[in-house]
């Protein structure tokens, strides 16, 4: 199938670098988005995300004409749904006595319906955005049939989840595998031609739900073994050891491969998609809910280990370096660091937070420096929640020079191999009894 444009909704973290990706390879791509402030932003020629090449790409993209951004969808050959489904905040489920969170598809749902107008016989309608098991047949498919055409006759419908690391995107997009899952057979080879404009990994043929469950799949795994990674850390602190080291060690058998522990799990993916397990089979998904428990309790463990290091939290100063949910990239969604932010105020700490990618979130109730000379001016205590780049090239002597604290808690292992007590500071690290 010849696709000569393309409708993009949602131009995010994945909407936005594959509408580029696209558009550079001489398809006409509209990218929409409802939110005003990104559109005058892209029109503008800048970008609201941060990504390594994304703003080259993107500049080359709307000056050869290819790629325009507009709120609203229209006619195109191809759809593509790239918008956010994260959890209720404020809703949840219950099972057996266990709370659960649940997923909001509202996003999802208005995309689907906004290319209602649109949508003509032999287009092709693919679900991006993470969803629970069986989105695309039980409530994408009748949304788009109320066109009055017949899914999988008249029009096409796929699910192809994202695979990308955050700071890769651009080169992960075209050399990771795909996966495409079709309403039918026909509508997965339709989806496999789509991607094959751009993307030179394997692309991978198979139904809509089996798609959904293995991207699902992928975060889940992930999480479980931070899951254990966090309660070996805890278990480690309670018997003395540095789980660091154990770590280290136990890693060295051939068959062990155990992850870092750290202040929590956040982001887009792993904190948020094994919830849609639970929540549409939590009878079935235990070991899935305890894990997604133990993780997100993570920041209360960090908050222990600062009592530990300064005791009573009333009044104290604390620098808080790192908000964003992994190292070097400003993505603050979800995020644990954010978290322990909150948790540690609620003890009466006083804390001025630093996130070197986005100085200025803007996050209610943080206290956000725009220097890293800011926040540790009249610290107390300095908590390094994230191990980006910038952090990790501070020295003794450097940190020495530019705050009064000389209590440090390092919550991802990224202080170690220099002398901290020669300049005059306490180390203590998460997982570590010290």
């Amino acid at each position: 199938m010849k696709f000569q444009k393309i409708c993009i909704l949602g131009l995010g973290y994945i909407g936005l670098p594959t509408a580029s990706m696209f558009a550079t390879r001489g398809v006409r791509v509209v990218g929409v988005d409802t939110n005003p402030s990104v559109v005058q932003t892209l029109k503008a020629g800048k970008l609201h995300i941060h990504e390594p090449g994304l703003g080259e790409v993107v500049e080359k993209a709307v000056k050869n004409g290819n790629l325009t951004v507009s709120p609203v969808p229209e006619p195109a050959d191809a759809f593509l749904i790239a918008v956010p489904t994260p959890f209720y905040e404020h809703e949840t489920g219950q099972y057996n006595g266990q709370t659960y969170k649940k997923a909001d598809m509202r996003a999802v749902i208005a995309a689907t319906e906004a290319i209602l107008p649109h949508l003509r016989p032999g287009n092709l309608v693919v679900l991006e955005s993470t969803s629970p098991p069986r989105t695309t047949v039980d409530l994408i498919v009748p949304i788009l049939e109320r066109s009055g055409l017949k899914a999988g006759i008249d029009f096409y419908v796929a699910y192809s989840p994202e695979r990308v690391l955050p700071g890769q995107i651009l080169r992960e997009l075209v050399e990771n595998a795909r996966v495409i899952g079709g309403l039918t057979p026909q509508s997965a080879q339709v989806g496999a031609d789509l991607y094959a404009i751009f993307v030179q990994g394997a692309i991978h043929q198979t139904d809509a739900t089996t798609a959904e469950m293995v991207k699902l799949m992928e975060n889940t795994y992930r999480d479980v073994n931070i899951a254990i990674a966090n309660e070996f850390s805890r278990l480690a602190e309670h018997f003395g050891v540095d789980v660091w080291e154990a770590i280290q060690l136990a890693s060295l058998h051939p068959r062990v491969k155990i992850l870092n522990p750290g202040p929590g799990v956040g982001g887009h993916c792993i904190s948020v998609d094994p919830w849609f397990f639970v929540e549409t089979a939590p009878a079935l998904a235990q070991l899935i809910l305890k894990a997604r428990q133990v993780n997100d309790a993570q920041p209360y463990e960090v908050v222990k280990k600062v009592k530990q290091a300064l005791g009573a939290l009333g009044g104290r100063k604390i620098a808080a370096l790192g908000l964003a949910y992994k190292p070097d990239v400003d993505d603050l969604r979800e995020s644990p660091a954010v978290e322990v932010v909150h948790l540690l105020q609620a003890e009466g700490a006083l804390v001025r937070a630093f996130e070197p990618f986005k100085p200025q979130a803007g996050l209610p109730g943080v206290d956000a420096a725009l220097t890293l000379e800011a926040a540790l001016a009249d610290a107390d205590a300095v908590l390094l929640l994230v191990g980006h780049s910038e952090f990790l090239r501070l020295s003794p002597e450097q940190l020495a020079a530019q705050t009064p604290a000389r209590v440090l808690v390092d919550c991802v292992n990224a202080l170690g191999g220099q002398d901290w007590t020669a300049a005059g500071f306490k180390l203590h690290r998460l997982g570590s009894s010290h």
